[in-house]
């Protein structure tokens, strides 16, 4: 059994986590309730500081567009929503999504419109926005004073019956467009997960990461046989060499593999939180930027 949450925030997600696995839940359960239980991360309008669910910031429009997204490890089993307008917990749509719908990714109106047809309550706009993320927008609409930032949380859960499952949920960029969608619905993007192997999450810039799908890369470096750090590593070093050494966009990885090993690798400083069963408490980490694209005095070249 183990978790691992993207972010210092994902503290109280991954303690969440290790309650529920540790009480036997299912890996899927545990993540959709750690994500949008009561008082959860995604309906804790404090979160939306850290740009997910309720609280979060608006679009250009001033409107609240949540993306959330969730995957098992077995074959075919994900669900997601991007632009979804009206409801804070967008990761029990994208359940609901994977369970009860032909479809993977619903989007805007048609996300709104499954959501009402399984029984959500739809908010209007206002009741999801707080002071301050209402004021954000007033001062980026009077000023345009942006909000820096893209801090998307990704959640792993690997339960006691072998069952792997990541979720991950985000308000998106700050100001965004309308209708914009980054890479965390999108799978092999912004997560992925095969069982008998493993899963992973990225945080960080989804207009750029997206074009990389870095979470199937992961994995599938894992499944060759890397460890989660060693995959997460190899992964974002081929980002840079593919981009530039010196002004890689930010990113941040994580991953877990079926022994319960973590990893992560980032470009820029990335706190993260973990737990395996050996441990009686969530283990806080910081990933700092390194790459082998370095000279001897361990610069990034």
């Amino acid at each position: 059994m183990a978790a691992v949450g993207t972010w210092a925030f994902s503290e109280p997600a991954v303690d969440r986590l290790r309650h529920l696995i540790s009480a036997g839940r299912h890996a899927t359960d545990a993540v959709e309730e750690a994500l949008a239980g009561r008082y959860q991360v995604e309906n804790d309008p404090e979160t939306g500081r850290h740009i997910v669910g309720r609280g979060g910031f608006p679009n250009s429009g001033g409107v609240l567009e949540c993306d959330a997204a969730i995957m098992e490890g077995r074959a075919g089993r994900f669900g997601a929503v991007a632009a979804l307008r009206g409801v804070g917990s967008a990761v029990r749509v994208a359940r609901r999504v994977m369970d009860r719908s032909p479809h993977s990714l619903l989007v805007g109106e048609g996300a709104v419109a499954f959501a009402k047809e399984q029984g959500f309550t739809v908010e209007p706009n206002d009741s999801l926005l707080t002071a301050h993320s209402t004021q954000a927008y007033q001062e980026y609409v009077e000023k345009q004073q942006r909000v820096s930032g893209h801090d998307t949380l990704g959640l792993i859960a690997l339960d006691n019956m072998g069952n792997i499952t990541v979720g991950v949920s985000t308000s998106g960029a700050p100001f965004k467009s309308p209708g914009r969608v980054g890479d965390s619905p999108l799978p092999g993007c912004g997560l992925y997960a095969e069982n008998m192997v493993g899963a992973a999450a990225a945080t960080g810039d989804g207009d750029k990461i997206m074009c990389y799908c870095p979470s199937f890369h992961v994995v599938q470096l894992m499944k060759q046989g890397s460890s989660p750090s060693d995959a997460c590593q190899a992964v974002l070093d081929d980002i840079i060499r593919r981009t530039s050494p010196d002004s890689c966009f930010e990113i941040g990885l994580i991953a877990l593999n079926m022994k319960g090993e973590v990893g992560a690798a980032s470009s820029v400083e990335f706190p993260y939180t973990c737990w395996n069963q050996d441990k009686a408490s969530v283990e806080k980490r910081t990933n700092r930027p390194h790459s082998i694209l370095s000279d001897g005095g361990g610069n990034r070249k």
